[in-house]
């Protein structure tokens, strides 16, 4: 029997800096505490009922790449062990499994988006434009068609509504031409190693974002890494082009919110038990998969 889904997290002790749709940040002294809720949000809405351990499930997959990927760029994790949190905080047993201690960086305002596959918004540009966010594909290709190489399309990071497809020359102009190459780098290195990986693992990871921040002057990985909240995944036995595909991530929600008669303004649709349960499995499959384990 899984546990009631954490949809508000209350922590007196700490300063709340910044309650996103899906992750808290709290002030810690010299570091921060990411905690990450079960709400779940689709077309920039929060909906009104979560599903139970995703949280706990978006957090293991993190720290999960967060180890893999550590030989390419260091990232902003300093543990996920309660053992190692302040004694204040052990008190909180929703903590676990859903929460990460990580260092305090100048985050760059940028999202940098890698696509390895034809879908979403890039499949919608390039049936337009015949390109996605202003790089020329190859005419004729499919829906969810793989791409020949990986393509970096990063956009703007809002903190209110969506997120806007900015060119590269943009990302130099905000960021310095050497800060921007090494985004550029680094984020595709992640996507290939991680997309690689997941294929042996039965996943195709379409595609994902990261994020980046500066301490020490260097840059590192922040925030989460590879999730069904921030990338595509596919199951790969089932992958045939040409078509939207099946998914391990939100996409199905999303699916099932068209069928409804709902203007994608708040407030959202309460979620159906199946429709939740659902969710669940499909988030937890990829972690099963990803991971090994059969167990959060």
């Amino acid at each position: 029997m899984r546990e009631e889904p954490v949809l508000k997290i209350e922590l007196p002790e700490l300063k709340l800096l910044k309650r996103g749709k899906v992750r808290d940040v709290f002030e810690l002294g010299q570091s921060l505490l990411f905690v990450a809720s079960d709400r779940i949000s689709a077309f920039d809405c929060v909906m009104p009922n979560g599903i139970p351990d995703k949280g706990k499930i978006l957090t293991q997959i993190s720290v999960f790449w967060f180890d893999f990927l550590k030989n390419i760029i260091p990232n902003h994790l300093i543990s996920a062990n309660m053992n190692d949190y302040p004694d204040e905080l052990k008190k909180y047993k929703f903590l676990d499994k859903r929460s990460m201690l990580v260092k305090k960086t100048n985050v760059i305002p940028i999202e940098c988006v890698v696509r390895g596959y034809l879908s979403g918004s890039g499949w919608k540009d390039y049936r337009n434009t015949g390109s996605v966010c202003g790089i020329k594909l190859p005419e004729g290709l499919k829906e969810s068609e793989k791409l020949s190489e990986p393509v970096f399309t990063p956009t703007t990071k809002e903190d209110e509504g969506h997120d806007m497809p900015i060119s590269f020359d943009k990302v130099i102009d905000k960021t310095g031409l050497e800060i921007a190459n090494l985004l550029k780098e680094k984020a595709v290195a992640l996507y290939q190693t991680a997309a690689n990986y997941a294929l042996s693992k039965g996943i195709i990871i379409a595609d994902t974002k990261f994020e980046f921040g500066v301490l020490d002057n260097k840059v590192i990985l922040i925030d989460e890494a590879l999730t069904p909240d921030s990338s595509r995944f596919w199951p790969k036995e089932q992958y045939a082009p040409g078509n939207a595909q099946p998914s391990y991530d939100k996409q199905f929600l999303r699916d099932y919110l068209e069928t409804l008669d709902w203007d994608k303004n708040p407030p959202a649709p309460e979620l159906p038990n199946d429709i939740v349960n659902k969710t669940f499995n499909k988030y937890f499959e990829a972690y099963k998969k990803l991971t090994g384990k059969e167990i959060l």
